[in-house]
């Protein structure tokens, strides 16, 4: 009897178990996946927050050197430091007071210490990658957030003391650790996205990187022009990268299995969606496969193609406003936020639109990539050209450069989640490979348009310039579209792993492809 009650109440709890489940599979709605989501997103925007502020802040760091008038107001216990190159700067003890120390640095110098960032980002970029894919994104993000707050947080001190050699090195830490945040968010989503809500998910995160830049800029203005004055800019984004950091220890995880309070029925229905329905050990990257995938090559290719039109976008084209039309579009925060604001609204739209035609069997998940990536290449392509044909109208110019901004987001839901497509479990790596390789040759879009532009102000060496950006749109585009593909490569879990059962004896589920879709 006693062994027929244990029978009994066994049988019961399985039955609440499996109605839990079959709940979960019915209702998936608000999750962990999408808290998790949330706090990348947070993440994300502190980080280019970061890199965007720090073009502002040199402005205010430099501004008012030529007025040495301020000196007469300096109380006695301050230090006034005049350096061998005429720098005045003044420091109350350890704490900047008004008025702010200020400083005589070159544009070369001033340049040197923007471009610092990409030497230490391009140096570890390759290595970030295999770095997320063994320690995961919480350790490694949280650790790149926080030591970013430290070095911002410190950085008026050092600049003080070490001069614009300091700045450089402080730079070039920031740029080593940031090298990590985009492999840890692609090795995230890995583990957290289901197909059918990777692009909502994926694109929501990613947008930070707009909101980043739309909201870094005028909000360094604000300071700079407070009485906080431009130490004040490295405090507080110091401290909000400290709390992004803060908050992702406590409450990120690197999968569902890792988090302590996600549901059972979440956490299955997650890992089935991914195919990851058992615990797996550390997996070694498969790098023959890998670096002989069409796709992959796909991928590198249209990233090439996106960052080498992107920078196009982002530092020629205020030249040629400034040049040709003879508009200062980086004095006016409304032209130069409003290109991103619309950036980040559409993000949104596109997102949910891919993942609807890949819920709703419109298309398949290879042919949305695609058709993402042309949405975001062709009206780019389409832009640039038309830039060097209008007339010097600065509402038309801003017009077209929103229309191509809000376009050209549309990417992120073709090559830019195609890793995590091909393979989850080694996306963050992938990604890692892709973004050196565009940041690579991306970078030399400056170079090319100085070698062309041997007049600034020839509209006809500018229709150069925009050609060959929307050039590089176009192929990478067209290359793409061929050997692009969103199956699930077979690479992606070890030999072993595949023909392991499941211990309730089911066989372990794939994931769905486009050809189930």
């Amino acid at each position: 009897m006693a062994q027929l009650d244990e029978q009994n109440s066994e049988q019961e709890g399985q039955n609440v178990a499996q109605m839990v489940l079959d709940e979960g599979q019915q209702k998936i709605g608000w999750g962990y996946r999408h808290q998790q989501t949330i706090i990348l997103f947070f993440c994300f925007t502190v980080a280019y927050s970061i890199r965007a502020c720090v073009g502002v802040s040199l402005v205010a760091m430099v501004h008012g050197f030529h007025d040495k008038s301020n000196i007469t107001a300096v109380n006695e216990n301050d230090t006034i430091k005049i350096d061998s190159e005429g720098s005045v700067s003044i420091l109350n003890g350890i704490v900047f007071d008004e008025p702010y120390p200020s400083f005589s640095w070159s544009k070369k110098k001033q340049d040197a210490i923007l471009s610092a960032f990409t030497w230490g980002y391009m140096t570890l970029q390759l290595p970030a990658g295999a770095l997320a894919h063994r320690f995961g994104t919480r350790y490694l993000l949280t650790g790149a957030l926080v030591v970013n707050g430290i070095i911002f947080f410190c950085m008026p001190w050092a600049v003080y003391y070490g001069n614009w050699i300091a700045a450089v090195i402080c730079r070039i830490l920031q740029g080593l650790t940031q090298a990590c945040v985009i492999p840890c968010m692609h090795t995230a989503f890995g583990k957290w996205t289901p197909l059918e809500e990777r692009g909502r998910l994926t694109a929501f995160a990613y947008s930070g990187q707009a909101l980043g830049t739309v909201l870094g800029m005028p909000i360094t203005g604000f300071i700079a022009a407070s009485s906080l004055g431009w130490p004040g800019i490295f405090r507080f984004y110091g401290l909000l990268a400290c709390i992004a950091g803060t908050v992702l220890w406590f409450l990120g995880a690197d999968s569902p299995a890792k988090h302590r309070s996600i549901s059972v029925a979440e956490r299955r229905y997650i890992e089935e969606a991914l195919g990851q329905t058992q615990q797996k050990k550390h997996l070694k990257v498969p790098w023959k496969k890998l670096l002989t995938c069409k796709g992959m090559w796909a991928i590198i290719l249209a990233h090439i193609g996106q960052t080498w039109g992107q920078l196009t976008l982002y530092t020629e084209v205020p030249a040629f406003m400034d040049k040709v039309m003879k508009v200062n579009i980086k004095a006016n925060g409304l032209l130069t936020a409003l290109p991103f604001f619309m950036m980040w609204l559409t993000n949104f739209f596109f997102s949910w639109f891919t993942d609807m035609l890949i819920v709703k069997k419109v298309l398949s998940v290879s042919h949305t990539r695609k058709l993402a990536q042309t949405l975001g290449c062709f009206p780019a392509a389409i832009g640039l050209i038309s830039l060097a044909y209008v007339k010097k109208d600065i509402y038309i110019v801003e017009s077209i450069l929103v229309a191509t901004c809000s376009f050209k987001v549309a990417a992120n839901l073709g090559f830019h989640i195609n890793h995590i497509d091909i393979s989850p479990n080694f996306a963050g790596t992938m990604i890692s490979i892709s973004n050196f390789a565009s940041n690579s040759i991306g970078s030399l879009a400056p170079l090319v348009a100085g070698f062309i532009l041997t007049d600034v102000s020839s509209e006809l060496l500018w229709r150069k310039v925009f050609f060959v950006a929307a050039g590089f749109y176009l192929i990478s585009n067209f290359i793409y579209v061929i050997l692009g593909t969103a199956e699930l490569a077979d690479w992606n879990d070890p030999e072993e792993e595949k023909e392991e059962p499941l211990e309730n004896g089911e066989s372990k589920p794939m994931m769905q492809n486009e050809k189930n879709t």
